[in-house]
């Protein structure tokens, strides 16, 4: 499960509520206007709403209090006005929760899914989806809320706010009337208001808290009904899966670096210093002898040793790439590979470090595959810049028929440049050409 830093920024109202900082921030007024404009909503989208329901009401209240006159006539009007609500309600509240969800970034920051989308062609197919889908009538069943139970809610907290409006202002009230009423006492002198303009700072302040709660209880409620929450814990655990594979391969290539390095100062120098003794060993001893031949032998297995020990470090972490560049460390891969190689490299800066290193491994593991099972008489390795990405393109004249399934190292190349956000293809017909192409955001 992801973790939110306590430094972070908070993304809804409810977050802020916690912070010491609520008082000062935006997020008060991101509430009070998220409150506010509740009430227009409400009562633009009530009237349709109202419209339907009226003659409902209408029956209901000559029930409760005995009146027959007129009953079959209203209970008719009123079953129209309950098909009416059924048919057209799921249409118009559709608009409805468009609006809300648009108004939801008042208070809440975090991404919004919908979901309710059909790709169906026609405008039938998309209309009978829309009545058959369970989000559907959610978002009715949100339209009924925002026009009755959401207004109570900001109702109570628009009360306790005039109060303390009042309470604050008692002083001046005074001055104008000789008594004021309070609801619970009356005050009739400037002095006697003082205490109650005291605690009507305080609950200004409370008040406040109290209001953005509401916007914060209204928004996590259009949140549950107008939005995809399975589809916003799947990006979640998508996030979050991403950010653990760029971990990874981060960690890998500074364990990389680290193996290198140990190589290079370590036992590449031990065996530097073992084969210059060799060396002098073998100049002190007659040439003929057997020491010495025994010697020699082993001072050119240590130099081969040497030469192998420094292609083992120049492919954990190419020298060239790291000095001079993704092109020279392309030209020296072509230069090293057992069949000819055209390089023919753009890329005129030097690129994100985890960029230029997945596209050398790239051309190196095509080249090794060109060299030792496509039998081509040639290859050539293209890199150039397209907009924000970089595109290798590696292309043989073997007898094709490659499959990345059978082997590792391009399915690992391939998961590799996914943690970056590229993509790779592999073409390889039988009897060729095979072309390996990745692209790569830089």
């Amino acid at each position: 499960m992801a973790t939110v830093s306590p430094t972070a920024k908070p993304r809804t109202v409810l977050d802020a509520l916690a912070r010491r900082t609520f008082l000062i921030s935006s997020w008060p007024w991101r509430a009070l206007l998220y409150g506010l404009s509740t009430g227009p909503m409400t009562l633009l989208f009530g009237l349709p709403f109202g419209f339907c329901l009226l003659p409902l009401a209408v029956l209901v209240n000559r029930v409760v209090h005995g009146q027959t006159s007129d009953l079959a006539l209203v209970a008719v009007f009123s079953v129209f006005g309950m098909l009416l609500f059924l048919s057209a309600g799921p249409a118009w509240a559709a608009v409805v929760a468009g609006v809300e969800r648009q108004r939801l970034r008042m208070v809440d920051l975090n991404p919004v899914a919908v979901p309710f989308a059909s790709s169906e062609p026609g405008w039938w197919p998309r209309m009978r989806a829309r009545y058959t889908e369970p989000a559907s009538w959610r978002e009715l069943g949100y339209a009924v809320l925002l026009c009755t139970a959401i207004p109570a809610l900001y109702a109570v907290a628009g009360m306790v706010t005039l109060f303390a409006v009042v309470l604050v202002a008692s002083p001046l009230l005074v001055n104008v009337n000789d008594t004021i009423s309070l609801g619970f006492t009356e005050v009739s002198t400037p002095g006697g208001a003082v205490p109650f303009a005291l605690a009507g700072v305080v609950l200004l302040v409370l008040s406040g808290y109290l209001l953005s709660g509401c916007a914060g209880l209204h928004a996590m409620l259009a949140r549950a009904l107008l939005t995809d929450s399975a589809a916003e814990k799947l990006r979640g655990e998508l996030t979050e899966v991403s950010q653990s594979r760029t971990r990874l391969l981060s960690a890998f290539d500074a364990e990389r670096k680290r193996i290198e390095r140990d190589l290079h100062d370590g036992a590449q120098q031990r065996l530097v210093g073992l084969s210059l003794q060799l060396g002098l060993a073998k100049v002190d001893l007659p040439p003929d002898s057997e020491a010495a031949k025994a010697v020699s032998d082993a001072h050119d297995q240590a130099k081969k040793l040497m030469v192998e020990l420094r292609e083992l470090i120049n492919g954990i972490h190419p020298r060239a790439l790291a000095e001079l560049g993704l092109p020279a460390a392309l030209e020296e891969l072509a230069d090293g590979c057992a069949v000819p190689v055209t390089v023919d490299v753009a890329v005129p800066a030097r690129l994100p470090e985890s960029v230029e290193s997945t596209a050398y491994f790239v051309v190196a593991e095509s080249l090794t595959n060109v060299a030792k099972h496509s039998a081509a008489s040639c290859a050539s390795v293209t890199a150039r810049i397209v907009g924000r990405l970089l595109t290798i393109e590696v292309w043989d004249n073997g007898a094709g028929g490659a499959d990345p399934a059978r082997g590792t190292g391009i399915t690992g190349l391939s998961d590799r440049i996914a943690v970056l956000g590229g993509r790779m293809w592999v073409s390889s017909p039988v009897g060729g050409p095979t072309v390996v192409r990745a692209e790569l955001p830089c």
